[in-house]
């Protein structure tokens, strides 16, 4: 087989699977383990590189799984159960707080689950930790929070806009019932069209909006359909993600295939087509926003790739330079309600016993992956200038993506085409070394 048939051999391998999976971090979280010794915060925040910090705050309950969801969620709401979680997410951050106070923080994030599911109190007491035992400014911060359409309240509002929060994120996925129902998604249209009223009312600076395609049974009328109803509210941010179906989610894949098979790359490219002649601009293969879009705060600057990010919570993930660390992750009701737990139940909190620690292998492919599959690309020099070393000498298989047209470079930056950005996750997934992709094959997931 000469150069060109094996290039052309192999973009036809890595586009016809285009969705094998979701990468949004590297290493990926079924890459964790028990740590062979605990590691003392202190020390991993003492020698941390990064000049500002991301706080996440993980709050882990939702009022129902949907069908596609695998993440560290438990369906639970009991309001003593949430506030029993707060007490300990406090004393988390209090013995936390003298490791990270020596840096400021750029950005704050409220995730989950569905953070708007705690009573007004509890969601308040969020940004109280924030801001009084961590040490956020939230002048110079941009904070986000998530929230579902059922929990979407004046009240609650009115605690997150007087919070400062900038940027307000609502998973909708289709405005469609019975495409909601198909995915195990309790919400009426009617419940989400009221919520979207309550929050453009109190005109955050960013409203983000997202929306799931290759639904069962969803044809390109009804996703469509659904985008044109979430654009009419004129959102800052849209973000369109592909239905992904993995072990323990509701959401089989036989679902998907009765339906009639893969149509997502069509329903990608007609969003895709309108959301750029509504005046949206690709960030990356799922985020699309107004290039006005922003907070009027002075914020600090905190780069997609960079390290720093301090996750309090049990299911929250903590990344520094060399060692990226988290509570255990589970999938299945009952284990996950018992490592909420043990979590709530824990008294020291100070040590990382649960994660992976980065060679400098994994270091420089996560800043890679992390720059390429956005695009702004990956500026080589800014490579060179960290690890002293050129990304293309060091992974010659980068020059495949050059070579298939899935990527370009222009002005010293490697850069997705459209096409490329199209197959981001299927590149995401080429580009995992052996060593982590064996432990996400042999993790097992209860």
């Amino acid at each position: 087989m000469n150069q060109v048939d094996h290039l052309r051999s192999w973009k036809d391998h890595l586009t016809s699977e285009p969705y094998r999976s979701y990468l949004y971090s590297y290493p990926h979280k079924t890459a964790y383990r028990t740590l062979e010794t605990k590691l003392p915060l202190s020390e991993l925040w003492s020698r941390e590189l990064a000049d500002t910090f991301f706080l996440y705050m993980h709050i882990p309950f939702c009022g129902a799984r949907c069908g596609f969801c695998n993440l560290f969620t438990l369906p639970d709401k009991r309001a003593d159960v949430h506030a029993e979680y707060v007490d300990a997410l406090e004393r988390q951050a209090a013995q936390w707080a003298p490791f990270i106070r020596s840096k400021p923080i750029a950005r704050f994030a409220v995730g989950g689950g569905t953070p708007t599911l705690l009573v007004p109190e509890q969601l308040d007491r969020l940004f109280h930790i924030a801001q009084h035992v961590v040490g956020m400014d939230p002048s110079q911060a941009s904070i986000s929070v998530e929230t579902s359409p059922e929990t979407v309240t004046p009240d609650r509002l009115a605690i997150i806009k007087n919070r400062q929060v900038d940027r307000v994120s609502m998973g909708i996925q289709s405005f469609v019932e019975s495409e909601a129902e198909a995915i195990y998604r309790p919400q009426k249209p009617q419940e989400v069209e009221t919520a979207l009223k309550l929050l453009k009312q109190q005109q955050f600076p960013i409203l983000n909006l997202d929306l799931i395609y290759g639904l069962p049974d969803q044809t390109l009328q009804s996703w469509m359909y659904s985008l044109d109803r979430a654009l009419s509210y004129e959102p800052e941010e849209v973000f369109i993600y592909p239905l992904y179906t993995r072990e323990h989610t509701i959401v089989k894949p036989e679902q998907i295939r009765q339906s009639g098979e893969d149509r997502r790359l069509e329903l990608y490219k007609a969003a895709r087509e309108r959301l750029l002649e509504r005046g949206y601009t690709q960030y990356s293969m799922r985020r699309f926003a107004k290039a006005e879009a922003g907070s009027d705060k002075t914020l600090l600057s905190y780069g997609c790739h960079d390290e720093g990010m301090i996750g309090l919570g049990c299911g929250a993930r903590s990344y520094t330079n060399t060692v990226h660390y988290s509570s255990r992750y589970s999938v299945g009701r009952s284990a996950t309600a018992s490592i909420i737990a043990d979590y709530v139940a824990q008294n020291d909190y100070s040590y990382a016993d649960y994660g992976v620690v980065l060679s400098k292998d994994d270091q420089q492919r996560r800043f890679i992956l992390k720059s390429l599959l956005h695009t702004e690309g990956l500026a080589l020099d800014g490579y060179a200038e960290r690890f002293t070393a050129s990304a293309l000498a060091d992974y010659p298989e980068l020059n495949q993506l050059l070579d298939t047209e899935l990527a370009a470079i222009e002005n010293g930056t490697l850069r997705l085409t459209s096409e490329g950005l199209m197959y981001s996750d299927a590149i995401g997934d080429w580009f995992i070394s052996p060593e982590i992709r064996e432990l996400m094959e042999s993790c097992v997931v209860s």
